[in-house]
């Protein structure tokens, strides 16, 4: 089938582990090969062809890494949906993504059985891993299908990830490869990552390699590290959710040695007691990367410290990669984002389009030289964010004069929390709907464990009492995913527009940030 990877190791070493999933079920590379041929199969005879779309709404799981390799081996794009969001939200992911076959869990049965009906999908192609009224198990998508190989697909299946814009409607990130004529199938090939953050982690001899994915599979980071696992033929451990001292845990157990994180992972680890830290064996690490969100340079120096000079930084987004960073080359320069990964080109624009000298900040631009990206159904916003073959995500920053990227701020006012990002517009068109707010502005502000936390700050219609921030938020928490709402609400007399129908938020921000250092 190809000469590397799960399906290498699924006929050269059948019996070899290859996967332990949060409930302890341990996989060997000739099953995990072998369900995902049948899945695939069963895709097929529930009438999925090439480039049509299979939405999951799953954990961390061997389920959810069997359904992505189906998709790979089937030509289908994958759509994992976070687990979080509610009924209307997952529904209008399954409809703009074009959904035919969707799955899920009977931990989320009920927003995904209320979503899966008002997007229209058929009650023979929703299947779900346990016992889920509504939905098919998902034993019967498989049960009658063979696990011998396939033959590769003209193109293998990708994943499709749903980012935000400043409308606060969710975009699928689509991605092509430029020419990977000849490239064996892998799984890591339907996502589009070039960070040298998985060069490093792929530097470590696979004989002896153990991944621990500790970040939910709904993003792209989490994903691409399992996947750059399970292509080396290495061991595959994951973690539902991120728990210290079980992270810890499971680092010594296993020997782990390599690992993705996000720096609110490592604020929560340095904030475990001395004596449960100085007993913890992490001698085994060998290759951390981290991205998702700004790094306190205070937290980065200590984990560093603790780890030793191992921790590669990553400048990303789901749309490509950006820089990396080392920790010898992060200890000469505190505060970079690294130079650019292989593969890609880095610009700084000012606002009238000229290139910036070193040391001048302006719009960062990226180029891809394997992956070319547009958002789904979007040709204009894939338009607006392009200059020639370069690409914007919105960061502003600034290059020194050996090449080294430092962020100055984000453009757009996309709040960065715990490493997932959060639109204000979203929260706000919620808020506007409440009948005691005149106006609204949902702002990031300083959190030591998230890194930013989201605060409202309301315009009320009348004076407010003092039950209408916790009914505010409440109201939020009703129609919104929890981690999107606010924390906190301020009130102000006028958050005052300017004549364009905009809000200034710079300046509310910055009195909440007055000392403090935002990167992004």
């Amino acid at each position: 089938m190809t000469d590397f990877g799960v399906f290498a190791a699924a006929a050269s070493d059948p019996a070899r582990r290859a996967l332990v999933d949060p409930d302890e079920r341990s996989v060997t590379y000739g099953e995990l090969a072998g369900r995902m041929y049948k899945l695939a199969r069963g895709l097929r005879a529930v009438g999925l062809g090439a480039g049509n779309t299979v939405a999951v709404v799953l954990p961390n799981s061997r389920e959810f890494v069997e359904l992505y390799g189906a998709a790979v081996v089937s030509g289908l794009t994958f759509v994992a949906l976070n687990w979080h969001l509610g009924a209307d939200e997952l529904a209008y992911i399954l409809t703009d993504a074009d959904a035919r076959v969707f799955v899920t869990h009977e931990r989320f049965a009920e927003p995904a059985r209320a979503a899966a009906a008002r997007a229209g999908i058929a009650d023979d192609v929703r299947f779900a891993v346990g016992d889920a009224a509504g939905f098919r198990p998902l034993a019967e998508l498989e049960a009658a299908h063979s696990r011998a190989p396939m033959g590769d697909p003209p193109a293998p299946g990708r994943i499709m990830f749903y980012t935000s814009g400043t409308t606060g409607h969710p975009k699928g990130v689509r991605k092509q490869p430029v020419d990977l004529t000849g490239t064996p199938l892998a799984l890591i090939s339907g996502i589009g990552l070039g960070s040298a953050a998985f060069g490093a982690l792929a530097a470590v001899d696979p004989t002896r390699r153990v991944d621990l994915v500790c970040g939910p599979m709904y993003h792209a980071a989490p994903v691409a590290a399992a996947c750059s696992a399970l292509d080396s033929g290495a061991l595959l451990v994951m973690m539902e959710r991120f728990a210290p001292e079980r992270f810890l845990e499971l680092v010594q157990r296993y020997r782990v040695t390599n690992v993705m994180m996000v720096p609110t992972m490592f604020h929560r680890l340095l904030a475990l007691p001395d004596d449960v830290r100085a007993r913890a064996d992490v001698s085994s690490l060998e290759a951390v990367s981290h991205a998702g969100a700004p790094c306190p340079m205070d937290v980065k120096r200590r984990m560093i410290e603790w780890w030793g000079p191992i921790i590669t930084e990553a400048y990303s987004s789901t749309e490509g990669a950006g820089t990396t960073v080392t920790s010898e080359e992060w200890m000469r320069k505190p505060g970079t984002v690294g130079r650019p990964s292989p593969g890609v080109e880095l610009r700084i624009f000012d606002d009238d389009g000229n290139e910036c000298p070193s040391g001048i900040p302006g719009l960062v631009y990226m180029s891809q030289a394997l992956w070319r990206f547009d958002y789904h159904k979007d040709p204009e916003k894939t338009e607006a964010n392009r200059r020639g073959d370069l690409f914007t995500v919105g960061d502003i920053g600034y290059l020194d004069d050996d090449g080294y990227l430092f962020l100055c701020d984000r453009e757009a006012d996309v709040i960065i929390s715990g490493g997932v990002n959060i639109y204000p517009a979203e929260v706000e068109a919620v808020l506007l709907t409440h009948p005691a707010v005149a106006d609204a502005a949902v702002i990031g502000v300083p959190s030591d464990e998230w890194g930013e936390e989201v605060r409202a700050v309301v315009e009320p219609r009348a004076a407010p009492d003092a039950r209408l921030a916790g009914e505010l938020i409440e109201f939020a928490r009703d129609r919104l995913a929890h981690y999107k709402c606010p924390r906190a609400v301020d009130f102000v007399e006028s958050l005052g527009r300017d004549p364009n129908g905009k809000v200034r938020k710079k300046p509310i921000r910055d009195r909440y940030w007055a000392g403090r250092s935002r990167r992004i």
